[in-house]
């Protein structure tokens, strides 16, 4: 047997036994194979958490899926993102013949094969985003969205040293590289935290022979952090939520309707061309978005309504009615759901389905009220000083 690629320690006891796999190597799934059948270890631990767990091994899940409760929860955003992930994975794997995580799922079916324990070592992703997310100021924020939904459009394809660069990353460190480079301090929630967390989960594993199956990137930090004791409930706290965005959402509003009060007072009809430039950009914008996305005329008149009331309520979104409206004016059915994962692999596809348009609409009207409520704002502000 192979010994590249295998790191082994002794500690306390027990033997751990650390492959380092390339997520888009076909070797690696064999080699996952190979050490676990001659290894017979006690427990087999995956660098997966219990979201992508299922998401490997319950692929019919997108089906049951209800996209009017995805817009009550206030998950479409997510949602999305999640789909851009995977159309960035959909376009590698047509393009190099490849199936990103096959090693993990060798894993996963090689513990059950030899009766060892299956751990799930990883932190769970949201956590990890969460914390990515805590870490980024207002342009950070912005520069990961428009990454997001810039990865959706692209048609760019992968090249062969940038497929050699994420043989040595795991799935979410690749699809973020750039992202980390522009941001060094996002190395800690998603490298280091992780190696952490990681090593602890491995330490932690029943038995005395353990195998991980980890990504390359995270073996030399695991060979460091799992010599200490890890503070889990550090590692996965979410950070606390700042008053300010909720301050900010509450005091724009309150600021807008006091000037176009006072205005209403001094001037009536600067106060009514006030309330005209305030209802036709919030609606007219929020409506583009929802027409660029194709949506029904309704949904789009639905954006149009909504936008200027919402705005005034940070609780509400433009979006969120426009995206109920097309769900109930255009309904997925059951296919649109079986096919979701692979008309994302295109734009074509992501405007197709009816799933994922309904989450462009929802988002993209939410963006055309967000810009009208600047502009909008703008103009309001502009229509009081030239009539005090």
């Amino acid at each position: 047997m192979s010994e590249e690629n295998i790191t082994r320690i002794h500690l306390d006891g027990k033997e751990y036994i650390l492959i380092g796999t390339a997520h888009v190597s076909k070797y690696s799934a064999e080699q996952v194979k190979e050490v676990i059948e001659a290894e017979q270890p006690d427990s087999v631990c995956v660098e997966l958490d219990e979201q992508r767990y299922q998401s490997i091994t319950e692929g019919s899940k997108w089906k049951e899926m209800d996209i009017i409760q995805v817009i009550k929860e206030k998950k479409a955003s997510l949602l999305l993102m999640n789909l851009a992930i995977s159309s960035f994975q959909n376009r590698m794997a047509d393009q190099f013949g490849i199936k990103a995580g096959q090693e993990m799922i060798q894993g996963i079916e090689s513990a059950k094969e030899t009766g060892a324990k299956l751990v799930l070592a990883d932190r769970n992703i949201q956590i990890t985003f969460a914390r990515i997310w805590g870490n980024l100021g207002l342009k950070g924020k912005s520069l990961l969205l428009s990454q997001v939904i810039a990865s959706i459009f692209s048609k760019d394809t992968i090249t062969e040293e940038e497929l050699e660069k994420m043989k040595n990353q795991d799935t979410i460190n690749a699809i973020l590289n750039e992202f980390t480079e522009s941001f060094p301090r996002l190395k800690k929630p998603l490298i280091d935290e992780r190696d952490q967390y990681l090593a602890q989960k491995i330490k932690d594993a029943p038995g005395e022979k353990i195998v991980a199956v980890l990504g390359a990137a995270h073996v030399p930090g695991i060979k460091e952090e799992i010599k200490k004791e890890q503070d889990m409930a550090k590692l996965t706290e979410r950070p606390p939520k700042s008053n300010v965005p909720k301050i900010i959402g509450w005091s724009i509003p309150v600021f807008i309707l006091a000037i176009i009060a006072y205005t209403f007072f001094a001037n009536p009809s600067a106060g009514l061309a006030q309330t005209i430039s305030w209802i036709i950009w919030n609606g007219s914008l929020s409506a583009l978005g929802a027409a660029i996305a194709m949506g029904h005329p309704l949904t789009i008149l639905t954006a149009f309504v909504a936008a200027p009331i919402t705005s005034l309520n940070p609780l509400l979104a433009a979006g969120w009615f426009a995206g109920l409206t097309q769900a109930y004016m255009r309904r997925p059915n059951v296919r649109d759901f079986e096919t979701l994962t692979e008309d994302v692999f295109s734009v074509k596809g992501f405007w197709r389905n009816k799933v994922s348009r309904i989450l462009l609409i929802v988002v993209l009207s939410n963006l055309g009220s967000s810009l009208g409520t600047f502009i909008g704002g703008a103009d309001v502000i502009r229509v009081f000083f030239e009539n005090i």
